[in-house]
């Protein structure tokens, strides 16, 4: 399966520091615990098994990361290639494993996030049991706009609680969320709300941004012309501005859950039930609406949040993306979430009120675990320290990396500014179709600056040429994935012939 065609692999020649993590934190990661269990002697002799015994591994990971509400009968079924099938007669819920038994459990009373609006002060957390209540109002909310199992819900918002809340309700009840990224244009919001023919859209009279109050609801006006689909569009009052309404279509959300019960049954459903579309523009041509699976999403964004970020229960999480790409579906809600952590939703942007906010936060919160982009990183390195020094950064156990390749010279600086030359960075490779980490170091593994390392354990990922041959180190080539895993790519949204031609009929 061809994924890319931008990769090159590192010369063995180029001459770059390699940096070994402390052996308390390598001791004390979730990895190195699992390595030593299971009697490996070294990394890459427990890397290399996995990958081998790739079917084995993906099988200890689904019932160590996920509950099922019936076992599954057989891992992987791969008959009908390109269209695998995993964790065959099982029936489980993401929604479930994110919320309800932690609700229901010990952490009940354990903050899923702590949610920061960008103006100061503007801060609530919300707990396991909080986010429970609130998700299955929504549920029931959907439920009672004629929402089913197999209806598009499309979320146009900004990092506020109601976005992953609308994920999860769709979730629950078996709908398929699709988001759209808040800065997207009413067009960009046209096109997906058409293609996937949602029946309901929920959005915001407006967000913060830079301190100001930015109006959202005018383009999903503007988009609503011409989508004949949509019932009912759902309106948060995040900033207060006064926005149109129209008259049978339009209800704000508290009104929208008013009422609703509290207790909502989630809904049991075949690992191959579809979780969510997510449109992804490719190069050229229309978006493609890149579907994930709800038994595939339950297991490998949690294993890799437990042992890429090597996030424990007594950790405070925090990934910087945004819920409208594919890093925030993985690593601010569903990863996370499933683990039961505890994790920062943050609205606004990194400079606001000044260069300190996201250090403010860090410190304030206890974070742990800081996963951001190297474009964020760079920005913070042309203004320089001084905003950095005023905050103690010293519980940062973990950093991490995601977006784009991040460059030595940042990654320094991110290592000795905010890492204070003790934490490793985690420079991970992935995409939408890949729905998790592919290609990373783990806690334990020599970093290279520049380099995400190797490919995860349970992955069997190379380079090849256009004759599907692997390619010499230092040479470019398309990244290939030669075996399937859990969190796959299921398909494009109604668009097989493409879907093929994408990414298998180059070395099929």
């Amino acid at each position: 399966m061809k994924l890319a065609e931008t990769a090159k692999t590192a010369s063995l020649q180029e001459e770059t520091r390699i940096f070994n993590t402390p052996q308390d934190i390598i001791e004390y990661s979730n990895a190195y615990q699992w390595m030593k269990k299971k009697g490996f002697k070294t990394e890459m002799e427990m890397r290399k098994w996995c990958s081998d015994n790739y079917i084995e591994f993906w099988d200890e990971m689904a019932k160590t990361y996920a509950d099922w509400s019936e076992p599954y009968t057989k891992v992987l079924d791969d008959s009908g290639k390109p269209y695998y099938k995993w964790f065959t007669g099982g029936k489980i819920n993401v929604a479930y494993n994110a919320v309800d038994r932690h609700a229901k459990g010990a952490k009940k009373d354990k903050v899923a996030y702590h949610f920061i609006g960008e103006p100061v002060g503007d801060a609530r957390d919300i707990t396991y049991g909080q986010l429970y209540v609130e998700v299955n109002k929504m549920a029931n909310a959907l439920k009672s706009a004629g929402v089913v199992k197999g209806d598009r819900v499309v979320a146009y918002l900004p990092m506020i609680p109601e976005l992953p809340i609308t994920m999860l309700a769709c979730a629950k009840i078996g709908a398929i969320h699709t988001i759209v990224f808040s800065g997207f244009s009413s067009g960009g919001l046209n096109s997906r709300v058409n293609d996937a023919e949602a029946k309901v859209v929920v959005t915001a009279d407006g967000f913060y941004r830079r301190g100001k109050p930015l109006p959202l609801k005018p383009n999903v006006d503007e988009a609503m012309k011409t989508a004949p689909s949509v019932q009912k569009v759902v309106v948060v009052k995040r900033t207060g501005v006064a926005v149109p309404m129209t008259e049978g279509r339009d209800v704000y959300y508290d009104d929208f859950v008013k009422g609703q019960s509290e207790e909502c049954e989630t809904v049991m459903l075949d690992p191959e039930d579809r979780l969510f579309i997510l449109y992804t523009s490719g190069t050229t041509g229309k978006p493609k609406g890149i579907e994930h699976a709800h038994g595939g999403y339950a297991v490998t964004p949690a294993q890799t949040t437990a042992w890429v970020m090597d996030v424990h229960d007594d950790d405070v999480f925090w990934c910087t993306a945004d819920c409208g790409w594919i890093t925030g579906h993985s690593y601010v809600v569903y990863g996370p979430l499933c683990l039961g952590a505890s994790t920062i939703l943050y609205e606004g942007s990194p400079d606001f009120p000044d260069l300190g906010r996201w250090w403010s936060i860090i410190e304030k919160y206890g974070v742990t675990v800081f996963y951001t982009a190297p474009t964020a990183i760079r920005m913070f390195m042309k203004t320089g320290e001084e905003f950095v020094k005023k905050y103690n950064l010293s519980k940062v156990r973990i950093l991490a990396s995601v977006g784009e390749p991040l460059n030595p010279e940042a990654y320094m600086w991110f290592r000795k500014n905010i890492g204070s030359d003790r934490a490793p960075i985690i420079d991970t490779w992935w995409q939408t179709e890949t729905g998790c980490h592919v290609i990373a170091p783990l806690v334990m593994t020599p970093e290279k600056p520049g380099s995400v390392c190797f490919p995860l354990p349970g992955f069997n990922t190379d380079i090849f040429d256009e004759d599907a041959n692997s390619v010499p180190l230092g040479y470019g080539g398309n990244i290939v994935q030669k075996t399937p895993w859990p969190s796959m790519l299921r398909a494009f949204f109604r668009d097989e012939v493409r879907y093929k031609k994408e990414y298998w009929d180059m070395y099929w």
